[in-house]
């Protein structure tokens, strides 16, 4: 919620006093309402990929997160009937794949965690393709920065009565941390200014490349997470939990290669 506070003050500085873009009005109820959706999808996504960190391993929940291309091709093809060549699609199967074969040899699986995980998954693969279309769309464009400042307040919205609800004590603990912590409001200023940079970033890559290049890079990112998380963690793995995650990264860089040769 702080994250997407963060995106509307920000955005609304940017534009409005700033005028770094021009303000964009909304055109039309369909418009807004394709940004309402955008907005409680992706606070689904966070929500449900917070909710299974409590079941899954780090390094286990980036390797399912690594199957979003696979669901962005899925909607991608579903809402906008976009068509990649048959080898990017096959290129999406080790990716997949991957995941299979470490869900299987994952020594803490949870079924509830993994259904969390991969709705979260499939919710983030749903929103890059909606961002997709509310940013490259002739009669309802947005810019990236317009975009981040109608979805935000939206979200932070949503996000309100869950926080109160799941997290009843969440101002207490909050006060109290930063009565304990002396950098404590400096760093979670810190972190949301990242945020709003991250989402700004992967509001323009959407715009200027496509949704599911967008989420192949992100599997980049996740391959990191993962390393990192079995160092800093010592999460349990096994053998056949790395060779899915290998199979996976695998996937990955043949689905950049296909990309660059069949533009």
């Amino acid at each position: 919620m702080c994250h997407m506070s963060a995106c509307a003050i920000l955005s609304y500085f940017s534009i409005v006093v700033f005028k770094v873009v021009p303000l964009q009005m909304l055109k039309s109820r369909s418009q807004f309402l394709k940004i309402s959706t955008l907005s409680l999808v992706f606070c689904g996504s966070v929500v449900g990929g917070n909710v299974s960190l409590r079941y899954l391993a780090v390094s286990f929940n980036q390797a399912v997160g690594a199957t979003t291309p696979f669901f962005t091709a899925l909607f991608a093809y579903l809402m906008t009937l976009k068509r990649e060549a048959w080898v990017t699609y096959a290129a999406l199967i080790p990716v997949v794949a991957g995941v299979v074969i470490a869900s299987g040899g994952e020594p803490d699986f949870h079924l509830f965690g993994f259904i969390m995980c991969i709705s979260a998954t499939a919710a983030r693969a749903f929103k890059s393709v909606l961002q997709g279309i509310l940013l490259s769309s002739e009669g309802e464009k947005l810019n990236s920065m317009n975009l981040l400042l109608y979805m935000s307040p939206i979200a932070v919205l949503a996000l309100l009565p869950v926080a109160l609800i799941m997290e009843p004590n969440v101002w207490d603990v909050t006060i109290a941390l930063g009565r304990d912590h002396r950098f404590m409001w400096l760093l979670l200023l810190l972190n949301s200014v990242m945020a709003y940079s991250a989402n700004l970033l992967n509001f323009l890559v959407t715009k200027h490349t496509s949704a599911l290049t967008l989420q192949v890079l992100g599997n980049a990112k996740g391959a990191v997470a993962v390393v990192i998380s079995i160092l800093l963690f010592r999460n349990p793995v096994t053998v056949i939990g790395i060779g899915g995650y290998t199979i996976t990264v695998l996937g990955v860089i043949a689905y950049g290669e296909t990309k660059r040769r069949y533009r």
